[in-house]
């Protein structure tokens, strides 16, 4: 079997002998290829991507590994979708402790990449289950704040909003303040913002790559109904489910009626959704922005921050904090012959 050694990866400076994946173990600096796959079960995988990376950074990621008690086990270069550049997985046998998200962070930031780790990933290629937030997530804007910008209290709103996704006020109690500084808006306000709806940056694509893998597509969204109907139009949702904001003679009343989304809810309706198309948890995987995405993201398999507060960051499994929102299928299509 051939060998290839750590000093011949520095001097050649490429990924080019690194099949695309293919996995190779690794031991004393030595690569050869692996035997199998890696076990889903019994591991950590550290993901690398959105990086220009070579040996030298392979290096790198070993040792940053090795300082943190992770011996790596195996390496796999491989690229989920063509419209993604290709990612670094290490595989190291044996651990389930994570290393704090916003050490790895930091980390990755110094080598201009992106780094997480997960366990038990899920499988792209089995049926699952994607509940997302919908503001600052599946699209640009906290609607919220832009009809109160419309309605020129934007100020007043957009500071409370602020607070409650930093997890400094409750969301339910935010929600009603914020929603009672929106009375008597006209109907056609939130007309006008709904037909302008900025998807966020490759959510639609992720979805059709999901879709296409019979995944269950749903928004959980602290945000209301119009805008996550809309949404859902756009990037062919399976469900929706958001707050009900009150009309009366075509203005808003400043009330929501009905149920609020807010944290628990989010998780509760993760888990009505797993539970009725019965799925393992690990298939189950939730994306947002805020801390009210918190609990439905534990309740998840793989819970991931999106561009996320660093408090959000911090207490999600893995984090995208950067870029397109199809990179989350660097932690869905890891390698491991399940195709």
């Amino acid at each position: 079997m051939s060998q290839i050694s750590m000093a011949q990866l520095i001097s050649q400076q490429s990924l080019s002998m690194l099949t695309l994946n293919q996995w190779f173990a690794h031991k004393n600096g030595v690569f050869t290829l692996f035997d199998g796959v890696p076990n889903t079960q019994d591991g950590l995988f550290s993901i690398a991507f959105a990086g220009d990376f070579n040996a030298t950074s392979i290096d790198t990621f070993i040792q940053f590994l090795a300082h943190h008690g992770q011996t790596v086990t195996a390496l796999c270069k491989y690229q989920p979708d063509l419209g993604l550049s290709p990612a670094l997985c290490f595989y190291t046998q044996n651990t389930m402790q994570s290393i704090n998200p916003l050490t790895l962070k930091a980390f990755s930031e110094t080598l201009e990449c992106q780094l997480v780790q997960i366990n038990t990933p899920p499988n792209l290629y089995e049926p699952g289950l994607l509940v997302m937030d919908m503001d600052s997530t599946a699209i640009t804007i906290e609607c919220i704040d832009e009809i109160a910008r419309l309605a020129n209290v934007y100020d007043d709103v957009a500071s409370v909003t602020a607070l409650a996704m930093a997890g400094k006020l409750d969301f339910s109690e935010s929600l009603n303040q914020r929603v009672a500084k929106l009375k008597g808006i006209e109907k056609s306000l939130i007309d006008e913002l709904k037909s302008t709806l900025p998807l966020m940056p490759g959510i639609k694509a992720l979805c059709q790559v999901l879709k296409h893998h019979n995944w269950y597509l749903a928004i959980a969204s602290g945000g209301f109904v119009p805008f996550a109907e809309r949404v859902q139009q756009l990037i062919d949702l399976d469900e929706v489910h958001a707050n009900v904001l009150e009309f009366e003679d075509d203005k808003l009343t400043g009330k929501v009626l009905g149920t609020i989304v807010d944290a628990q809810q989010k998780a509760i309706i993760l888990e009505s959704l797993q539970a009725k198309l019965g799925l393992k948890t690990t298939q189950t995987v939730a994306i947002g922005d805020g801390a009210n995405d918190l609990v439905m993201m534990a309740k998840a398999g793989l819970g991931v921050a999106v561009h996320g507060k660093p408090k959000v960051v911090e207490q999600a499994q893995a984090a995208i904090c950067k870029g397109s929102l199809l990179q989350l299928l660097y932690m869905l299509a890891i390698p491991l012959g399940k195709k």
